[in-house]
């Protein structure tokens, strides 16, 4: 359940940006950003006067960087870390996730997307951005972080495990159901069950998710 009001702190050495940023997530009611922070020392600081909720940062600041910072939040048992990065970032978010980020939008992420990511990392869910690259994904799924996965022998049915494999292979729900010889409806019921068994909110969250637990595996190109 959600607090009243989901305490954020922005990191980010552009203030037109988190001025923009501050501006989208109080669009939102049950959100507020408590605090603005320009690089990674300035962001310690804030998490020990604030104690924010969640922290959405960017990862390259001068000053600080966003990637120090977030290991230093790790290592302090503060996780609802979101990494914040740009399109050509690629190895910057796998080292953000490795670092203990617990998820990462794009900068360039729409305002119900960033607002989903807040919600989410404050229940502990790790939010994959939309938009992510079929190159990060594989990274991700092989990549060393854990976040707990609750997998295990057993734990999905053989047509779970099926539609989790359409899923990965970026099959529509429609196409799906076609597969299947179900109704759209069903499959959306079993997709449902998917994201709960998995601690996930999307697609990318499932592959991610299905390749590091060799559900699915997808080969190199």
């Amino acid at each position: 359940m959600l607090p009243l009001k989901i305490k954020v702190i922005i990191a980010d050495d552009h203030v037109l940006f988190r001025q923009g940023l501050r501006l989208l997530l109080h669009t939102d009611k049950e959100i507020e950003v408590v605090a603005e922070a320009a690089n990674g020392i300035e962001l310690l600081s804030l998490v020990n006067e604030h104690k924010p909720d969640v922290i959405l940062t960017d990862l390259v600041m001068p000053g600080g960087s966003g990637l120090e910072a977030i290991t230093k939040l790790n290592g302090l048992g503060i996780k609802r870390t979101i990494a914040l990065s740009s399109f050509d970032s690629e190895h910057l978010i796998i080292e953000a996730i490795e670092a203990g980020a617990l998820s990462y939008v794009i900068k360039s992420a729409s305002r119900e997307e960033i607002i989903e990511a807040v919600k989410a990392s404050y229940e502990y869910i790790s939010y994959h951005c939309r938009s992510t690259s079929p190159r990060i994904i594989r990274l991700l799924g092989k990549s060393r972080y854990n976040r707990g996965d609750t997998y295990c022998p057993g734990l999905f049915t053989w047509q779970e495990k099926e539609i989790i494999r359409l899923i990965c292979s970026e099959k529509s729900t429609e196409e799906i159901a076609k597969i299947m010889f179900k109704s759209k409806r069903a499959v959306d019921r079993i997709r449902a069950e998917i994201l709960i068994k998995m601690n996930v909110r999307n697609a990318v969250g499932i592959a991610v998710y299905a390749i590091r637990n060799s559900i699915y595996s997808i080969e190199e190109k």
